[in-house]
């Protein structure tokens, strides 16, 4: 893997913060050049930028909303244009926002999750998608849920149904973009603690209960999310695509 990614332009939404952070931090340490994109963690995304030109590698951080189809085709264009070409990108951006049963769900909250989870990923792969087709083998990796597998927790159901969207969307962009040698695939995290996801919206009462129910007995961490991100982006010129790959100690396994 080492070798596969040495070099390789890396463009990653949320690339700052929680797994985001993780996955930039393992592509820089496997010689990479990152294009990393933040919302609010300028600070983090200025201090990864800096590990990495330090070690010689290429890296650019872009701040933007993605729900704006105008921020996202300009993370595209800045990241074409400081590293010179994207050869793999992970779409990590996503948040639950707030928890809200389907009796308190407004139209514009409704809205607002599908926009940071889903449209803005159709966003920002429409705009590299030129650039992914370009090269001779690419990969895009999406960050889902096992929310999107299992329904999620109570006042979790625009996120849920957000998530498993993402699957759906995987799936289908396997089949539209493989024959230009792009390669689609998915991750679906479970209880993945030490995130300010799980920080904000988990009780440690909530995770707890998570946990006893784990295979495993423990809770996932970012960098158990990233290694397995980083496998599949490594995979751009192999046969793994329309996959989605669970990671959550068991705790589903259909």
């Amino acid at each position: 893997m080492n070798q596969k990614l040495q070099g390789k332009n890396v463009l990653i939404t949320a690339g700052a913060q929680g797994i985001g952070e993780a996955i930039t931090q393992q592509f820089i340490d496997l010689g990479a050049n990152v294009a990393i994109h933040y919302f609010s963690s300028s600070e983090r995304a200025e201090q990864l930028k800096t590990a990495t030109i330090e070690k010689g590698q290429k890296a650019v951080t872009i701040k933007g909303d993605l729900t704006k189809e105008e921020d996202a085709v300009n993370l595209v264009s800045n990241t074409k244009e400081a590293l010179g070409g994207i050869d793999i990108l992970i779409n990590n951006a996503g948040s639950l926002v707030a928890r809200k049963r389907l009796e308190e769900i407004e139209v514009d909250f409704w809205h607002k999750v599908m926009d940071i989870n889903l449209t803005s990923m159709m966003h920002v792969t429409k705009a590299a998608s030129p650039y992914l087709i370009k090269n001779e083998n690419s990969s895009i990796v999406n960050l889902a849920s096992l929310a999107g597998r299992k329904g999620g927790h109570a006042g979790s159901l625009a996120y849920s149904t957000s998530k498993g969207a993402i699957l759906t969307f995987t799936r289908a962009l396997s089949s539209e973009l493989g024959p230009h040698g792009v390669r689609v695939n998915a991750v679906a995290p479970g209880l993945i603690l030490g995130t300010a996801f799980h920080n904000t919206h988990t009780t440690p009462e909530s995770a707890a209960k998570t946990v006893s129910g784990i295979p495993i007995k423990r809770a996932g961490n970012a960098d158990d999310v990233a290694r397995a991100v980083v496998y599949l982006a490594s995979e751009y010129d192999g046969f793994i695509t329309g996959a989605t790959l669970d990671i959550n100690g068991g705790s589903y396994n259909m």
